[in-house]
């Protein structure tokens, strides 16, 4: 065995054929991991002590080259298709060779975390990363170990980030040169020819979304939750851009985390060790936490900066919408140091519906409530990408399609099952457009959506009269604390009601449509929250 420092050389980096690097670092502390990218002039140091770096060609996840290896342990368990794809284990081999043989003769960087916060269900994981500052990142986001736990026990999965290595799709049965690769059997994540570290956190939830219900009968859910002092969490599923981030970091609340947990018999617990939060347009005034978490020990990504080169612009979209921050836990005052919290007593989820036809807020059953898991909607609106002239919908399965790996209709079972036996109460809430569609209505303010959620928590809205939806068949509270009564029901805030008769069919359709694929392996009680096709 040989030794860096006080931190053993072990034979896991040897069993992937990386014993030939030039230096590999091990375990630094964040000021060592930001003074090795500030020598290298990888990064700036900000006004407020943060770290600034960017991720080059890449600035997010690119999930049509995410691959799965196809054996005999995930030949008839995973959803392959156009999001889990399938990689031959001999492609993999070639592909881990020769990312191996690359970083031969480089320094890199090694971390010994875990993911989980539950110890019964925890992954040991060592992630090596070719960047100081991809190493801080996996620093902030999974959870740390205290040094005497660092090598007990081993590590149990293994992830190599090698963004200067690209890899060849006739060669490596990939899409082009980059590629995120996992191997269930091997226990190894290889990603090439990306340095977007979201690729790293991400690969290791999808391990988990494989792991937990297979081996531990636990339901995985990319979602944030927090708690209050009598003990009562809530859970908040939404893709990006709805608000999961934001609606979760509450003063008057204890974060638990803010993106992926998992649901045991014990209650929830935070997969994570840290907060990835987006940047763009951030306000201090809007949210607070995040604002002031970005101090020294969190890393900006791809920002821009105000003409002094140091202060950020978080206005500034020239490098991309998707600015980033990530920062450890503990950096939110009040957050949940165990990352654990009990049975959620409330589940939101959040769409940004750029139609304007989904109430703010409704109440739903359980069995809408898998129908719209099932959906996973939000929208798209004019001008974030090219060619979107018009609101689009978009359906992710589970609120993170792109990570499950087993059918969507198991987890959506799973969640049935905790909503029955823990009574939880299940709402849906528009994060979007009111009185009109994208360019016509106007976004829901965030103080309001605050007050819905704050007064469905309290129980405020248990004993209100509700009014149904004829289409969607949601039932929405007519009153609400702290929000104006017209903005409650959406076919009132329109002023051209054939306008939203038609906007709402149109979007009743796109559901229809899209619930289609599940229609074989969902359950009666799936389907019920389907709306009124026109």
């Amino acid at each position: 065995m040989k030794h860096l420092g006080n931190t053993p050389f072990d034979a896991t980096l040897e069993a992937v054929k990386l014993e030939g690097v030039a230096r590999a670092h091990w375990n630094l502390p964040p000021a060592k991991l930001i003074l090795q990218t500030l020598l290298r002039g990888e990064g700036v140091l900000t006004d407020t002590g943060a770290l600034a770096i960017s991720t080059g060609q890449f600035t997010g996840r690119s999930p049509k080259d995410r691959f799965l290896v196809k054996d005999d342990l995930t030949a008839h368990a995973v959803d392959w298709g156009d999001i889990n794809q399938p990689m031959g284990s001999s492609h993999f081999g070639r592909l881990r060779a020769d990312m191996t043989a690359h970083l031969e003769g480089k320094s890199i960087f090694v971390r010994d975390a875990a993911v989980g916060a539950d110890s019964d269900t925890q992954i040991r994981t060592r992630v090596i990363t070719e960047k100081a500052w991809a190493n801080l990142f996996v620093h902030n986001m999974f959870i740390r170990l205290d040094e005497q736990d660092v090598l007990v026990p081993a590590p149990e999965w293994t992830v190599i980030c090698a963004p200067s290595f690209d890899a060849d799709p006739e060669i490596h049965g990939c899409r082009q040169g980059n590629v995120t690769a996992v191997d269930f059997s091997e226990k190894l994540i290889l990603i090439a020819g990306s340095a977007y570290t979201g690729e790293i956190k991400k690969g290791m939830f999808s391990v988990m979304n494989f792991v937990l219900p297979t081996v531990h009968g636990v339901m995985p859910m990319h979602c944030s939750s927090n708690v209050n002092d009598e003990g009562d969490v809530a859970v908040f599923f939404g893709l990006s851009g709805t608000g999961k981030t934001t609606l979760s970091s509450d003063e008057n609340r204890n974060l638990i985390g803010d993106d992926e947990h998992g649901w045991g018999d014990a209650g929830i617990f935070n997969m994570e060790g840290g907060c990835y939060a987006k940047t763009i347009d951030l306000e201090p005034s809007k949210e607070p936490q995040i604002h002031k978490a970005i101090q020294f020990g969190a890393m900006l990504e791809n920002i821009g900066f105000r003409s002094d080169g140091i202060t950020p612009n978080y206005t500034d979209s020239k490098i991309t919408q998707n600015t980033r921050v990530s920062y450890p836990l503990h950096h939110i005052p009040g957050a949940v140091e165990s990352g654990k919290g009990g049975h959620p007593k409330d589940v939101f989820f959040l769409t940004c519906d750029a139609f304007g036809v989904m109430p703010p807020i409704s109440r739903l059953e359980n069995g809408q409530a898998m129908y719209h898991f099932l959906c996973g909607y939000t929208a798209k609106v004019a001008g974030t990408e090219v060619g979107v002239t018009e609101p689009q919908a978009t359906f992710s399965a589970c609120f993170g399609a792109p990570f499950m790996p087993l059918p969507p209709t198991e987890y959506a079972s799973m969640l049935g099952e905790r909503l029955e036996k823990h009574g939880v109460r299940i709402w849906l809430i528009n994060t979007g457009w009111s009185g009109g569609g994208y360019g016509v209505g106007e976004r829901m303010k965030l103080r309001f959506t605050r007050a819905m959620i704050q007064a469905a928590m309290k129980g405020d809205l248990d004993h209100v009269e509700y009014h149904k939806d004829e289409v969607f068949a949601l039932n929405s509270p007519v009153v609400c604390p702290g929000v104006p009564d017209d903005l409650l029901i959406p076919s009132k805030t329109w002023e051209d009601a054939q306008a939203y008769e038609a906007a709402a069919a149109k979007l009743a359709d796109l559901f229809c449509v899209n619930f289609e694929k599940f229609e074989q392996a969902a359950t009666p009680a799936m389907m019920m929250g389907s709306p009124t096709r026109s």
